[in-house]
C-alpha cells in the first residue's frame, strides 16, 4: 500500500481534475431547520430511527421520525466555541441499545484542550441523556485556536478511532504531524471497554509498547482531518484531510502505521523538496486544486443506501466554500449540486441514506432529482453590438438543484448558479468586436439550452 514520492505525483495529478455536470444529479430535502452551527449529524445504532445533531455551541440534539429537534445532551459551559472550536464529534458505542454509552470531541473551556468524553442514556432508548461526564481522553492544543480535528467512529474491530489537527497555525510550525510522540495531527484507535480504565491503547496499534511513538497513534501525517468516515459495507475508512493554501486530499486506505505526507506534501503538491523523496508517504486516493473558489474540503461517506440516490459505492463529500456536492466513482470526481451551502459535515442514517449539515442553521437529507423537472423562460434573447445584460427564470420543484455554465467566452453568468428550486440566473454578453455579422452563443441552464444572439 506504500507509494514512493514519484508515484504520488503521478498518480495524484492525473486525477485531479473534477467534471461539472449542467444539471444537478440530486438534490436536497430539509429535516431540520433553524439549528444554531449544526457541525454533525449521525444515528445510534438503535433501530429507533432517530437522527442526533451536533451544534457547535455545546448541544446535542435528537430528532425523532415526524418532530422537531429537542435537546438530548447540554454541555455548553464545558465548550469553548467559535471558529474551529466547540463540540464538535459524536459516536455511539457499538453496544448502544443495551448499554447507552456514547462519546463526545469537545474543546475545553477555558484553554481550548482537545477532550473526548464519554456519557450515558438511561435507559438507551431516552431521548435525554445524563450530564455526568466521565474524561477518557484529554489533548493540549497549546497556542493556535484551529486545526482540532474532532471527528469520532467506531470501526469494525469495536475500536474508537480520534481524528486530532495538527495543533493549528500554518505550515505546522512544531512539525506535529510528523511527529510520532505527540497525538496532534493524527489518527487515533483506543479501546474504551478496558476494564478498570478509561482506554487502553490495542496491542497491534503500530507504536504499542517498546515501540517508539505514542501507544494511541494509529495513522499520521494528517493537518486537519475534519470529517472521517467508514464504509459500512467493507469497513475501509475514508478521510477528508483540509488542505492550506493549494490542495485538498481524501486519503483511503487508512492503514496501521501509515504516514500521510503532512507537512511535507500537500496533497500532489511537494511542500519541502529535500523531503519528499526521503520518506515512505502514502499518496492521497484523490485530490483538487483551490480553484473556483474551492478551499476547505469536507469528507463525506460511501453511499450504501437502498434509495439509489446514486450507484452504490459512490463516495460523497464537499467543499465548505463553494457548497458543491461532488461524487467520486472510483476513477474520477464530478459535482453532483453546487447547494450553496456552508457544508460542514455529511452524516449517514440506519439505513444508509446520507445528510448534508450546514453550518448556517439546517440538515437536509441527499435524495434523487429524478422526479425533478425545469422550465426556462425565455428561451432565447438577442442583443446588439454594445453588449448588456440578462436574465432568465428557472422554475422546478422545490429541492431540486440545478446549475447554469456559459458556453461562449463573452457571454458570462453573474448570478444565479448553483440555484435550487424556482431562481434567476443572471449573465452579461461582452460588447461585439468580430468581423461577422452576427454571432451566436448558449448557456446551459438546468441541463437546457438558452440562445444568445448577437448583431454587429
Amino acid at each position: 500500500m506504500r507509494i514512493k514520492w514519484f508515484l504520488r505525483v503521478i498518480i495524484a495529478v492525473t486525477i485531479a481534475a473534477i467534471h461539472s455536470t449542467a444539471t444537478a444529479q440530486i438534490q436536497l430535502s430539509p429535516v431540520a431547520t433553524g439549528l444554531s452551527s449544526p457541525v454533525f449529524v449521525g444515528h445510534a445504532g438503535d433501530a429507533s430511527d432517530r437522527l442526533f445533531i451536533v451544534e457547535q455551541p455545546g448541544i446535542i440534539k435528537v430528532l425523532q421520525p415526524g418532530a422537531a429537534p429537542t435537546v438530548f445532551l447540554d454541555i455548553q459551559s464545558r465548550v469553548l466555541s467559535g471558529g474551529e472550536r466547540g463540540l464538535l464529534g459524536l459516536a455511539f458505542h457499538p453496544l448502544y441499545s443495551t448499554n447507552g454509552r456514547f462519546f463526545v470531541f469537545y474543546t475545553q473551556n477555558p484553554d481550548g484542550a482537545l477532550v473526548v468524553a464519554e456519557y450515558l442514556a438511561s435507559p438507551p432508548g431516552s431521548n435525554v441523556a445524563g450530564t455526568t461526564e466521565r474524561r477518557i481522553l484529554v489533548i493540549p492544543h497549546p497556542g493556535a485556536s484551529n486545526h482540532n480535528g474532532g471527528m469520532l467512529a467506531f470501526g469494525g474491530d469495536g475500536y474508537l478511532y480520534i481524528a486530532v489537527g495538527d495543533g493549528g497555525s500554518a505550515n505546522d510550525p512544531p512539525n506535529n504531524a510528523q511527529n510520532i510522540n505527540t497525538l496532534l495531527g493524527k489518527i487515533l484507535r483506543i479501546d474504551v471497554n478496558a476494564p478498570g480504565v478509561p482506554y487502553a491503547s490495542p496491542p497491534n496499534n503500530p507504536f504499542a509498547g517498546p515501540t517508539a511513538g505514542l501507544d494511541e497513534i494509529y495513522a499520521f501525517g494528517m493537518r486537519n482531518p475534519w470529517r472521517f468516515s467508514f464504509d459500512r459495507q467493507t469497513d475501509q475508512m475514508w478521510v477528508g484531510d483540509v488542505g492550506q493554501g493549494a490542495r485538498e486530499e481524501v486519503d483511503t486506505p487508512i492503514i496501521s502505521g501509515g504516514n500521510y505526507g503532512w507537512r511535507v506534501w500537500e496533497g500532489a503538491l511537494c511542500r519541502e523538496a529535500a523531503l519528499c523523496g526521503s520518506g515512505d508517504f502514502i499518496a492521497p486516493l484523490f485530490d483538487y486544486a483551490h480553484s473556483g473558489g474551492r478551499c476547505s474540503l469536507t469528507g463525506g461517506y460511501v453511499y450504501r443506501g437502498a434509495q439509489g440516490v446514486v450507484q452504490p459505492g459512490t463516495y460523497l463529500y464537499g467543499d465548505y466554500c463553494t457548497g458543491e456536492i461532488f461524487a467520486w466513482n472510483g476513477s474520477s470526481q464530478s459535482v453532483l449540486l453546487g447547494s450553496g451551502l456552508s457544508i460542514s459535515s455529511f452524516g449517514e442514517d440506519e439505513l444508509g441514506e446520507l445528510y448534508v449539515v450546514d453550518l448556517g442553521g439546517t440538515v437536509s437529507r441527499i435524495v434523487s432529482n429524478a422526479a425533478c423537472q425545469f422550465t426556462i423562460s425565455p428561451a432565447r434573447l438577442a442583443f446588439s453590438r454594445d453588449g448588456g445584460t440578462g436574465m432568465v427564470a428557472v422554475t422546478a420543484r422545490a429541492g431540486c438543484g440545478w446549475t447554469a455554465e456559459s458556453n461562449a467566452p463573452w457571454i458570462t453568468v453573474t448570478a444565479g448558479t448553483p440555484g435550487t428550486g424556482d431562481g434567476t440566473v443572471r449573465f452579461s454578453v461582452a460588447p461585439y468586436t468580430g468581423r461577422p455579422k452576427n454571432r451566436n452563443g448558449t448557456i446551459t441552464i438546468a441541463g437546457q439550452t438558452f440562445s444568445v444572439r448577437q448583431s454587429k
